[in-house]
């Protein structure tokens, strides 16, 4: 029962291993944007849906 026990943590333990070394960190390169890529739409709200301000705010 040991036995088993020492092998299944042993298999573990190197499955751990190559698969931490497999994609290093220094080696990754910064995220690139597609080329079609056009930026983030920073407001998806149709005018119809805004909430209008109440005019009782005199100036």
């Amino acid at each position: 029962m040991l036995r088993n026990f020492v092998s299944v943590l042993g298999a573990a333990t190197l499955a751990l291993m190559l698969a931490a070394c497999t994609e290093p960190a220094n080696q990754k390169h910064p995220p690139q944007d597609p080329p079609d890529y056009k930026g983030v739409p920073t407001d998806d709200t149709p005018p119809s849906m805004l909430i209008a301000p109440t005019s009782a705010d005199p100036k």
